[in-house]
């Protein structure tokens, strides 16, 4: 099993922090980001790890690391910096976003898990929500989920959840066995060849996201199960974040 970390973004909403650094690069106590999630994949025996960067790449200096750049001219986004990390993905394989820090238990629940693809989900997480704004409400990635299956997945917002429904957030964790991940590239091909126009939540589908695709498969009848994780774990996106990721994380 190998690990693939997306971190190519900008990091724009971090103001001043990321004007000369990468978003990945920002310290949480000591450690970057990035170097946590390194630190936790390896302690999990995960030691082949593809890192696809964007922005002064001259300041990443981690060793044993694959690095592949993600900055492209045209408007693109996670999913397809992930794209350009295609040739990596000819095993078991876990995608973590650049931007979020966890505990080392929450990527051994997700290895543990015996589906094809799973979701690491936190089934808790409206707590961390209840003195935030609306907009940040609205933007969280949900998943609704019957039996451990994802049934649909985007923007709070644009999801029709009634109060039965059993709803998670998507932490930016998922994993994909090496089979699932070779239907997940021949969909993507097949997609940028004949998509036109919005792809689910973006714009086009160079400007996708994950859950876009995450999304597509499941439209396309495959299943996809969450992994309900226990644990500490956050997204860094604003200076509120990085300063509650600072207390969370010693």
């Amino acid at each position: 099993m190998k690990a693939i970390i997306l971190a190519a973004g900008v990091g724009s909403r971090l103001g001043d922090i990321t004007k000369t650094l990468p978003k990945g690069l920002v310290d949480v106590n000591g450690k970057s980001i990035v170097e946590r999630q390194i630190s936790s994949f390896k302690k999990n025996g995960i030691n082949e790890i593809v890192l696809v960067i964007g922005g002064f790449p001259e300041k990443y200096s981690f060793k044993d690391i694959k690095y592949i750049s993600g900055k492209k001219s045209f408007p693109h986004n996670i999913l397809y910096s992930l794209i350009e990390a295609k040739h990596e993905l000819d095993d078991d394989v876990i995608i973590s976003y650049g931007d979020i820090i966890f505990e080392d238990k929450i990527i051994q629940q997700l290895i543990e898990s015996k589906h094809e693809i799973a979701l690491a989900v936190d089934m808790n997480w409206e707590k961390s929500y209840q003195n935030k704004s609306k907009f940040l409400v609205d933007h969280v990635c949900n998943v609704i989920i019957e039996d451990e299956q994802v049934l649909q997945i985007g923007y709070r917002k644009n999801l029709d959840i009634s109060s039965n429904m059993m709803v998670g957030e998507f932490i930016g964790l998922v994993k994909f066995n090496k089979n699932s991940i070779e239907n997940f590239l021949k969909i993507y091909s097949e997609l940028e060849s004949n998509h036109d126009g919005k792809f689910h939540e973006s714009p086009s589908i160079k400007e996708g996201i994950i859950s876009d695709m995450i999304q597509e498969l499941i439209d396309r009848d495959f299943v996809l199960r969450c992994v309900a994780v226990t644990g500490k774990w956050c997204e860094i996106d604003t200076p509120d974040d990085l300063n509650e990721s600072r207390k969370m994380f010693i």
